[in-house]
């Protein structure tokens, strides 16, 4: 059995040239869970796949990460044969606020008679979730406001952090047992995203080799981060994983 995850996008908000942010976990070639939805992610992943997600996780609520799925209901409700059929996965927490962000305009249709969330399989979880067979962890990471993004992690196969701060707090659990880590790191940080500098002070040398770095702020912020001896996502590459370890989920 073989795992990637798939870059459909890289960028920053405003690096609009390299795509939202956004990663799709593959299974034996074939699409399990698309990581957010921005606003080019799924002309993006139809392309790449031919049809619309059948799993879509939501790490924040930022629109560079969930204005598609404005879209994205009006794919699924108008075919019949997918109404109801995309899991979405968040934490609860978030939940209130995808709320007001996407689903919330007064008629999802203008003809009235449909609620938003119906045209999807919502599951809001707090410490992860099962899918495709699968235990999912989901952890708090520093983006913006305490309680508003949140990490996943499949156990010995692959963290993503989501835009973030460093997590070392995090990591040391997430990524403990090999994982490749998808790090968001630009190459000077801010009050809601890692820089470099960040990386090379917060975590250990063995972790930052087992990091792809993504959500950059141009093809030129890519190269400079390569220069400094970091493995760099581009946009539409696909990215080998280990092997998941089997898994249960974790107490507390």
């Amino acid at each position: 059995m073989s795992w990637h995850l798939r870059f459909l996008g890289t960028g920053a908000a405003h690096a609009v040239e390299l795509g939202s942010s956004a990663v799709v976990l593959e299974r034996d070639g074939r699409p399990s869970l698309l990581v957010d939805c921005g606003p080019d992610t799924l002309d993006r992943y139809q392309d790449a796949y031919g049809a619309p997600p059948s799993a879509l996780y939501v790490t924040h609520t930022h629109m560079d990460h969930v204005a598609g799925m404005e879209r994205l209901f009006f794919r699924l409700w108008f075919d019949e044969s997918l109404r109801g059929r995309t899991r979405v996965y968040l934490h609860a927490a978030l939940l209130p606020w995808l709320q007001g962000r996407v689903a919330d305009y007064p008629g999802a249709l203008a003809e009235g008679g449909v609620n938003y969330w119906e045209a999807f399989h919502l599951l809001p979880c707090t410490r992860g979730f099962w899918h495709d067979g699968l235990w999912f962890d989901v952890f708090p990471t520093r983006h913006h406001v305490q309680g508003t993004s949140y990490g996943l992690a499949l156990r010995g196969s692959f963290a993503f952090t989501g835009d973030t701060r460093p997590v070392p707090e995090a990591l040391a659990i997430h990524a403990a047992h090999g994982e490749t880590v998808a790090h968001d790191c630009g190459v000077v940080g801010n009050p809601s995203h890692t820089g470099v500098d960040d990386l090379e002070r917060e975590y250990a040398s063995d972790l930052r080799e087992r990091m792809v770095l993504y959500h950059y702020g141009s093809v030129a912020d890519g190269e400079r981060l390569v220069s400094r001896g970091y493995r760099v996502a581009r946009p539409g590459e696909r990215i080998a994983l280990p092997e998941p370890h089997p898994t249960r989920p974790t107490a507390g």
